[in-house]
């Protein structure tokens, strides 16, 4: 079996994260901040049991295509677990711990990607959908 890239690693992480619904995947290139790993992906779970399904499927996914765990952590409360890759770090956290923690900013040297799953508003004023008129807006009384 052909080993994986890098890039490949931190691709089909994001794609095992995608599988069982995590939200706001943030992938982020820390190459030029440390040299312990290239790459830290954070995402969101809404459960422990979501978390630890996370980690577990990431896992998993890893092993499959021939890549080496060299260790997970925290798979006890499925608060934060984290699989060690090698070069490719993945944290499943609940939202409370990684607000907490914000590893975001921690790593806010890094290079980061577009957020996957994003639970953020979208900026902007919406639109209407197609095909909807919306009301005018009604004049303001004078006082």
């Amino acid at each position: 079996m052909k080993k994986l890239s890098t890039l490949g690693k931190k691709k089909l992480v994001i794609s095992a994260l995608e599988d069982i619904k995590a939200r706001d995947i943030q992938a982020i290139d820390v190459r030029k901040v440390t040299s312990i790993f290239d790459w830290i992906i954070v995402a969101s779970a809404d459960s422990a049991r979501q978390t630890k399904a996370l980690a577990r499927h990431v896992e998993e996914r890893l092993r499959e295509s021939g890549s080496q765990i060299v260790g997970t952590e925290g798979e006890e409360s499925g608060d934060w677990i984290l699989v060690d890759a090698g070069d490719v770090v993945a944290h499943v956290m609940q939202p409370a711990v990684r607000e907490y923690y914000n590893l975001e900013e921690l790593w806010s040297d890094g290079r980061f990607d577009k957020v996957v799953n994003s639970t953020a508003p979208v900026a902007g004023a919406r639109r209407a959908a197609p095909g909807t008129r919306r009301a005018p807006a009604r004049p303001r009384k004078s006082a």
